[in-house]
């Protein structure tokens, strides 16, 4: 029997274990990690510790959802409409330093210092928004160092005011709310324009003057000049009365050209501009605005010494 047990024990068939242990690790995940990473060891007071294979948990990061509403559904120049941001954790990881951008259309102004945002009862404090304003509306950026926990949402009110220029966009803005590398949908709310008292067309004024110190305004020993042709872009054609000026009423808005006809003026040419040399052209462009008025003169100089003798 005893030749037996040594034999066994020499094939390591028989085993005895006083007491086993085993150890467990794992990391919790933070916030931006979507995977939880474990590993075990294993031993007793007889045997070599031995570590276990890792196994990768997934886990479920936050998920943001966003959405956007406003205090009424149509407004007209003048107006000024309140925004409402309603950003949810719907994940089950925290979201950190949540902020948000939108795009206004064109004619919507945000109010300086209007951003104000809540968790619950606790007020969020944004940063003052970056502002990239564009001929098509207006992006805006604004951050917080605020944390959303799984379940919970914070509620952002912001206002804009209606400018003329409303009456040529199409009344539509587009939000998103961000959080890290975490991005939301998309939420938008679309406001009918009305023109109000406004009309969507502006007036053109100017004149034809010469200039004889090149500054491109004319100065009271600075005749107007008469007969003198401007060309629009839409084919209008305007000319300027006795004292060099014209006029022409129900511009349609937006980026207008008006261009004087050099040929209209025999012995005229152009005048130099000293100060401004975007105003040494025989051509202008402007953006008119609903409702609005803008000015464009024309400064012209004899084309041949005055008193000299052919």
């Amino acid at each position: 029997m005893t030749f037996l047990i040594s034999w066994l024990r020499r094939k390591s068939l028989f085993l005895t274990v006083s007491s086993l242990s085993v150890i467990a690790y794992g990391i919790i995940p933070t916030v931006a990690q979507t995977e939880i990473n474990n590993t075990a060891t294993g031993g007793a007071d007889n045997f070599d510790r031995v570590d276990s294979n890792e196994v990768t948990l997934s886990a479920s990061p936050a998920d943001l959802r966003l959405t956007k509403t406003g205090d009424r559904a149509a407004a007209e120049p003048g107006d000024t409409v309140i925004y409402r941001l309603f950003i949810e954790n719907v994940g089950q990881s925290p979201a950190t330093n949540v902020s948000f951008t939108d795009r206004l259309p064109l004619g919507l102004r945000l109010v300086p210092n209007s951003v104000k945002g809540s968790i619950g009862d606790t007020e969020v404090e944004f940063s003052t928004p970056n502002i990239n304003a564009s001929s098509r509306g207006t992006n805006f950026t604004a951050s917080s160092t605020a944390t959303l926990q799984p379940g919970q949402s914070m509620v952002v009110n912001y206002a804009v005011e209606v400018t003329p220029d409303s009456i040529r966009g199409d009344g539509r803005n587009l939000a998103q709310a961000t959080a890290g590398g975490l991005r939301s949908n998309q939420s938008s709310h679309r406001l009918r324009i009305r023109s109000g008292i406004l009309s969507d067309c502006g007036t053109l004024i100017g004149r034809v003057f010469v200039d004889k110190n090149f500054d491109g305004e004319q100065q009271p020993n600075e005749p107007g000049v008469p007969n003198a042709v401007i060309y629009m872009d839409d084919g209008n054609r305007i000319v300027t009365d006795a004292n060099g000026l014209y006029s022409l009423a129900n511009v349609i808005s937006g980026y207008r050209s008006a261009a004087l006809d050099l040929t209209s003026l025999p012995g005229y040419s152009l005048a130099p501009n000293k100060y401004f040399i975007e105003t040494n052209s025989p051509s202008r462009l402007v953006k008119l605005a609903p409702g609005s008025m803008v000015r464009v003169n024309f400064g012209v100089t004899p084309a041949f010494s005055e008193g000299k003798n052919d």
